[in-house]
């Protein structure tokens, strides 16, 4: 996998070095980048006014091949989405727009997460040797370490990985006993999908908690669906990792429930250590 240059970066940082009239090509790229990356050389020159040998040489003063090139690398850039290239539209003010969003994202997950959906993953899960937990990103990355977590508080033996070399090694170290439980709000992280069929070639089944449809619900034993719900408003943050969250309370929930015995006693023992630490209220959070 390589990586493509950010053509709108590159613009933007040689601006001041171009000349007049290359400026004036730059302009109008950056005001309107989907033209630009459909234009031909002669409707580009129209618009900015200049003579089509100047788009030729413009191409080549931001590093690219020739014109096709700039182009293919604008319609790259555009991919990404327009809502990052134009004035984000207007979101409902106020400090409780953030909870409303959250809480809208959470019931409309809530008819997702069914037990026809839940039962199968807790049964693989509940008699696991051990539970492996995949996740990268910003957001993968914290909820896989909350889920290890969550799963060591009721007497499981979980482990959370977020190194791609790391989670390649742990998946081929597993047995036909293990679990692995992987997670991305997308669907599309290329490392942790390879994780998770080494660690099925070699007997280990597997858990996701994605979005379905998507290239690792299709590599998963077991799916627990989730539907991240993501607006043209790109400053305020995603509500999907609230969504991931409970998706995996459920789970270890139904886990906890399944072995009430086995938790309860330690669930009781990390209690009774942190309060003697504290000295705090006996209805404080466990594990702060």
């Amino acid at each position: 996998m390589t990586h493509e240059p950010d053509i709108v970066s590159r613009i933007n940082a040689l601006f001041g070095q171009l000349r007049d009239a290359e400026q004036k090509i730059a302009r109008v790229i950056l005001e309107d980048i989907e033209f630009a990356s459909h234009a031909s050389i002669s409707e580009l020159a129209l618009r900015a006014e200049v003579s089509e040998a100047t788009i030729t040489r413009f191409a080549r003063a931001v590093d690219c091949k020739n014109v096709r090139d700039l182009k293919l690398r604008l319609a790259q850039s555009l991919a990404v989405g327009q809502r990052f290239y134009t004035e984000t539209p207007a979101e409902p003010a106020g400090l409780h727009a953030v909870y409303e969003a959250v809480k809208s994202a959470l019931d409309h997950n809530a008819r997702l997460v069914t037990d026809e959906v839940v039962e199968p993953a807790v049964d693989a899960l509940a008699e696991a040797r051990q539970i492996l937990i995949f996740g990268v990103g910003g957001g993968s990355t914290v909820l896989a370490q909350e889920c290890q977590y969550r799963l060591f508080r009721l007497g499981f033996t979980a482990s959370a990985y977020s190194d791609p070399m790391l989670m390649r090694m742990a998946a081929a170290a597993v047995d036909t006993t293990d679990v692995v439980i992987v997670l991305s709000a997308g669907g599309y992280s290329p490392d942790v999908q390879e994780a998770a069929e080494i660690a099925q070639e070699y007997g280990a089944e597997v858990v996701a908690v994605t979005t379905e449809g998507s290239p690792l619900a299709a590599a998963a034993d077991y799916l627990v669906p989730i539907e991240p719900i993501e607006t043209d408003y790109i400053f305020k943050p995603s509500a999907s990792r609230y969504v991931m969250m409970a998706a995996i309370d459920v789970l270890v929930m139904e886990l906890a429930v399944r072995h009430k015995r086995k938790s309860r006693e330690t669930l009781r023992r990390i209690k009774h250590t942190l309060d003697n630490h504290k000295q705090g209220d006996d209805r404080l959070p466990l594990g702060d």
